[in-house]
Order: C-alpha cells, then structure tokens, then sequence
C-alpha cells in the first residue's frame, strides 16, 4: 500500500487591517494567509507558535514575550516605514528576518507636502470656511504665488527629494540644506544646497521639513531660528511632530513673523487644545502623509511580495537586520555592535559636513570576528540621524554609496593594554574625526580615545564635547556655569595630550543644553569650541 505524504503550506499571520492584494499575492504563492487584526497580545503568543512570516502595520506589536514562542517564524514584515513596534535585536539572535517598505507612501507624501503648501500659499481652507458662513471676503483671502518663490527644503531623504522635484517643476527657486549628503549627490537635483540650516532660513519664503524626529533634531525650529526667517514666511511640516516647536511657532505667527503653517504632524497626537489650532493663519490635516489608497495598496503589495520572497528562498529585500548564524555568535557580537552604532551617531554630530570617507579599523579578539554586522551598525548609526526614512543593517552600505561615502575596513593586531578596539574614522570637506572604543570585562563599552586624546567616556545620553586650553579652573568654570543653569552632570571625564595645551571635556548631563547655555560656555576663557551630541 502506498503511503499518503500530506503537504502541510506555509503560513503567514496578518495581525492588522491590510489591502486584499496583500492575501491574494500570499496565496498565490501557495502561502496560506490568515487574518486576525486586532488579536489580543496573550493570543498572539499563543497563535505565532504555527506561522512562518507575520505582516503588520503600526497597529500590533512584537516584542520579546512574543518571539520566545515563535519557533517556526522566519520573517517579519512592517507594512510601513517605522518599525518601533517590532522587537529587532530578539529577532535577530533567533535568526528572524525583519523586513519594512519604506518607499510605498513616498510620492503620496511628497504629494500631500505639496497640497499643503498650495493650500497655506492660497488661504483655502480659510476661504472655504468663510464662504460655508454666507461670506465672499475676495480680497481677504488674497495669496501668493509660488512660482518664483524661493522654498527651503530641510533634508533630502527620499520625500524631501521627491519634494524638491516637484517644487522645481512649479518654477520655485529650491534650496535644500542637507549636511549628511555630498555636493555630488545633491547635484543630481534640481537644488540648490546651501551650507548651513541659518542659509536656508534666511533665503526661503517657505519652508518645509523632511528629517526624522530624533535627539538631535527634536525642536529644530525655535524661537532662535524663526528669528533668521523673513518676515511673512510659510512653515510646512508634514514629517515629524516635536521638529518644530509649537509654542514657538505660535507666538511667531501671532507676532506675524510667520504669515501662516501648514501641519500634518503634532507634537501630541491627537492635537487636543492644541493652541496653534486656534489661529487663523494654520492649516492643519491628521497625519494624513501616507494616507492615500494608493500608498495602503502599495504598501500591502510591497509587504506580501517582500514575504514571498523571503519564505521561498528569492532572498531578502528591504531587510532591518541580518541575521547572525547563531544566538552564541550574536551575544559575542552583541557588545560591539551596540557600540558601532552610538560611535557613528557621535561622530556625524560631532562633524559639521558630509561626511566623504569612513574607515574601521578592528583590533584584538574583534579582528579575529565577523564583522559585517558591526561595520553595518556603524552606518546605521552614521546615517540614522540624517534621513527622514532611516537606515538598517541592509539598507546602511547601499545609502552610504548613494551619498558618495567611501567605506574601508582593515584589522590590526595592536591592542596596547586592551582585549579588543574599535577605531572609526570620519572625514568631511572640512574635517577629519577619530573614535576608539572598547569593550571591557562583562561587556561594558566605553570610549577611550577621540582625536587623539585618551579619555574614559560613556556613549549615552546627552553629551557635552568641549575643547578648551588646559588652563587651571577650567573644569570648575564649566561646572559652576551648569549649575547656575540647572543642568545636572551625571559624568565627566577629561583628556589632554600635553600640560598646558587643548584639552577635551566630556560631560555626560541629564537633559539637553539649550543653544543659549552651549553659547555662554563658548565664551568662557580658554573654551574653543562646544558640542551637544545626543544618543539613546
């Protein structure tokens, strides 16, 4: 009697509402798809236990719990850019692929920027409410011309560049300031990049925003730089809440400094007794950047089709992370990958310009190591904070080429009195920047060498980097200048290289320094020049 072999298909949990085309590509490729959006986390425990793949959007989560029984899981997908819902590092040490796409919603909102920048230009939302009262106030709702008009692009990922294309086609005048992309790259535009974000502001009659939300670009735009701007100027943000100070923002419409915004994004979502809702002078739409039929379809094709290829073997596309051989050789990388990553967030805020060239040497046990993973974790670290769309371990190398960044690996068997180093090296136009890292018993990471001078430095937080002439009394102004402005040091560490000359503080504080504070320690005696660096 023949025996009956019963084929069991591979199957993909969708855990939130997606397009049909999602399922209809999944079982096409004779993958089974079953829907549960909403499904309660303790279920979803229980339920990933008998999928291969999972689909979500920004809805569910997966964290660690839930990957502990995920024994048949092999990919993950974030229909969607952002991915702080899905637990990467756990699914990275159990070989899991996490996978998101990213360029799904990018013209829809590249398109949405530029109807709101039309709308706040022409006063249509105003205008249509007044005529909705029985009015006709012609010559209330008087406008302005694009055409001509110098726009200010800040950041040129991949919706600021579809922003600027657009702009040019509307015969504006586009500048953009960008300082992670090259004079090369940015060249393939039709923009003008301008050196500095005080350049922009000055120049533009509009001026929109494309960068991600992070420590260093959390209130870009304040009171400070409002000041720079032309009177009369248009404010669109359509990428991140908490870019643009709010409370700033309003008191510079309300004194007409700023003659209207558009606003896609909020600091708090959803924006209730929000203040700047009550001007007439804003336009405002909820978070409405990707929402178009286009960009859900687009995004659920791209999901299902990312997940065919992973579960049949084509390969992985738009992956988050790179899965190690094993869990043992991910916890020996571990260590080192975590602080690959703060040393590239460090040294791009520590330089002023693009960066043109990166060269890693690995010293030590390190050397003797895979170090792909880290060397990829460095550019995620040196790209992150400069693109409205992000980088991950796969994207990282590619997006370093597309900026004209020349990436060098080489090893090195001198240690000094160290088990492992990990040296970076950074050049712009302008500058060139070196870091040493180490790894010390139990795992602890530690910076022990910046530009030459050897310091003891924790990569956390908010970081104070100030080079001074080692005068005495240095540290004890610096402290007492702190103080008097309430800003708590958690740690410092100082280096030099010779009795009496430049000398580097370190501090670690507890909260960001203002502009102001980093500009009254700048003209302290002795002090050169001062830095605020900002890491998770």
């Amino acid at each position: 009697m023949l025996k009956t072999t019963y084929f069991t298909p591979m199957k993909v949990l969708l855990i939130d509402s997606l397009a049909e085309e999602c399922t209809e590509i999944l079982e096409k490729a004779g993958i089974q798809a079953v829907s549960r959006p909403g499904i309660p986390p303790d279920e979803l425990k229980e339920e990933i236990k008998d999928y291969e793949g999972v689909i979500l959007r920004s809805g569910a989560r997966i964290a660690e719990e839930v990957l502990t029984n995920a024994h048949r899981l092999r990919a993950i997908c974030r229909a969607g850019v952002g991915v702080d819902n899905v637990d990467i590092e756990g699914a990275t040490k159990r070989g899991i692929v996490v996978m998101n796409t990213p360029e799904g919603n990018t013209i829809s909102a590249a398109e949405h920027t530029i109807a709101l920048l039309f709308a706040m230009a022409r006063k249509v939302s105003q205008a249509h409410k007044s005529l909705q009262k029985g009015e006709w106030e012609k010559k209330k709702f008087t406008g302005s011309q694009l055409s001509g008009k110098t726009l200010g692009v800040i950041g040129l990922g991949r919706i600021g560049r579809q922003v600027a294309k657009r702009a040019a086609a509307l015969e504006m005048k586009v500048i953009a300031f960008d300082p992670y992309i090259s004079p090369e790259i940015a060249a393939q535009y039709p923009i003008h990049k301008v050196d500095s974000l005080e350049e922009l502001l000055g120049q533009a009659d509009f001026v929109t925003i494309h960068v991600p939300l992070n420590n260093s670009t959390r209130n870009l735009i304040t009171k400070r730089e409002f000041e720079l701007m032309k009177r009369g100027v248009g404010i669109v943000n359509a990428s991140r809440g908490g870019i643009v100070s709010e409370r700033d923002l309003y008191d510079a419409i309300v004194s007409g400094k700023v003659s209207g915004a558009a606003i896609d994004v909020f600091e708090v979502e959803p924006p209730r007794g929000n203040k700047l809702l009550e001007l007439e002078q804003v336009i405002a739409t909820p978070h409405l950047g990707a929402q178009t039929e286009e960009a859900q379809k687009a995004v659920a094709v791209e999901a299902a089709e990312l997940m065919v290829d992973a579960l049949t073997g084509r390969g992985f596309r738009n992956a988050l992370n790179l899965p190690v051989a094993s869990p043992e050789e991910f916890e020996q990388l571990r260590p080192f990958i975590g602080i690959a990553e703060k040393m590239g967030t460090f040294l791009m805020q520590l330089t002023d310009c693009g960066v043109r060239t990166v060269t890693l040497i690995y010293a030590g046990d390190i050397a003797r190591k895979n170090t792909r993973l880290v060397t990829d974790s460095f550019l995620v670290g040196l790209l992150r904070p400069c693109l409205e769309e992000g980088a991950n371990l796969v994207s990282a190398p590619v997006l370093a080429m597309e900026k004209g960044i020349e990436v060098s690996v080489t090893t090195s068997s001198l240690c000094g009195n160290f088990t492992n180093l990990v040296t970076a090296r950074v050049k712009t136009g302008k500058v060139e920047c070196s870091l040493t890292g180490a790894i010390f018993n139990g795992g602890e990471a530690r910076i022990v060498n910046i530009d030459g001078y050897n310091v003891e430095a924790l990569l956390e937080g908010n970081m104070l980097v100030i080079y001074a002439k080692d005068k005495p009394g240095l540290i004890g102004s610096v402290g007492t200048l702190l103080g008097k402005r309430n800003t708590n040091i958690a740690r410092m560490t100082f280096g030099r290289k010779q009795a009496g000359g430049t000398a580097i503080l370190i501090i670690n504080v507890d909260g960001p320094v203002s502009l102001d504070v980093q500009e009254e320690i700048r003209r302290l005696e002795n002090v050169n020049s001062v830095r605020m660096v900002y890491l998770a």
